[in-house]
Order: C-alpha cells, then structure tokens, then sequence
C-alpha cells in the first residue's frame, strides 16, 4: 500500500507550478477591456469627453478631444489628446499627451506630457478611459500648482487676465481631420 501511495502522490522536490497566460490570451483580455470601455464611452452622457480609436485594426492606440468645463478658463476651447494603452493595460495605465498645444500648470507645452497622479503613482485597474478624461477635463479647471511640469502657467495662474491670454496666444483648435 505504502508503494501504491508513494506512486500517485506528486514528487515533493519539485518546485511549485506556475501558471502563466500566454501572450494571445492577454492580447485577447485587453481587446475585450478595451472594446467594454469604447462602448461605455459612446454610451455615456458626460458632456466635453470622447475618445475612440485611430483605426479600427488597433485598439491600442486612441484620439481624444476633451472641452475645457464651463466656468472655468479653459471654457469653449477643445484639445486634441492621445491615449496610448501598453499590453498589460489596465494593470499598467495607459500613456495620454495633448496633442493641442495646451498652455496649464500640469501639462507640458512643448510636448504634451501630463502630470496627473492618476496616471502615475496613482494608477489603479478600475479606472477606465471615461473616468481619465473626466479626470484630465478636472485637471483644466483644477491644477496642481504644487507639482508643476509648466511653471511658466503655475506663475501666471492665480492672474486669470494674463494667463488667458497667454492660453490664447498658443491655444490652436484641433482640425476636423483625424489624426
């Protein structure tokens, strides 16, 4: 009986199994997560956001536009953003920059780069597209004077006047074409 049991009972020097996804399978899930949250998007009535992908054969990569909320600076204007989602999204979170040249303490001029906490130390798995564009819409009327990327913006801030017009004098609509 004990060499009966000895047989069936799996070795004890070998090491534990991991179990590992293949590549096609998390490709496969992040399709999925992606497609779920167009839909939401498209489906949603929150005003100023939209977003959806720049082709139909790649889901990774998406445009933007976000308006700037009322009462606030940025009131009227809308600016062209890109949403690029990595492999492990939403584990990971997604890479967003203003393609619109948008003068504001927390994004950079000259590149696009946006510093939201969201996006970096921040990131969390439930959130989804919608709620980063209505965070980033926030961010407009909302800046985080303390952590600046644009300290030319956070030193004109608090002089409504002069910052709107420095705002208007790089501001630039997007075009109606895709990008």
């Amino acid at each position: 009986m004990d060499q009966l049991t000895s047989s069936l009972a799996p070795p004890r020097n070998l090491p534990k199994s991991t179990i590992t996804v293949s590549p096609p399978d998390v490709a496969g899930s992040v399709t999925k997560r992606l497609s779920n949250e167009l839909m939401t998007l498209m489906m949603s009535s929150s005003p100023g956001i939209s977003a959806f992908p720049k082709s139909d054969s790649n889901l990774f990569e998406w445009v933007g536009t976000i308006e700037g909320p009322a009462g606030t600076i940025y009131a009227g204007l809308t600016f062209r953003i890109s949403i690029s989602f990595p492999a492990n999204y939403p584990y990971v979170a997604p890479t967003l920059k203003f393609d619109s040249p948008c003068f504001h303490p927390n994004v950079d001029i000259s590149g696009g780069a946006i510093c939201l906490d969201i996006l970096q130390d921040k990131w969390s798995a439930v959130y989804s597209v919608h709620t980063i564009l209505l965070s980033l819409q926030s961010l407009l009327g909302e800046p985080n004077n303390a952590s600046p990327l644009n300290s030319d913006a956070a030193a004109l801030w608090d002089t409504p006047d002069a910052f709107r017009a420095q705002l208007m004098k790089l501001y630039r609509p997007p075009s109606d074409t895709s990008a």
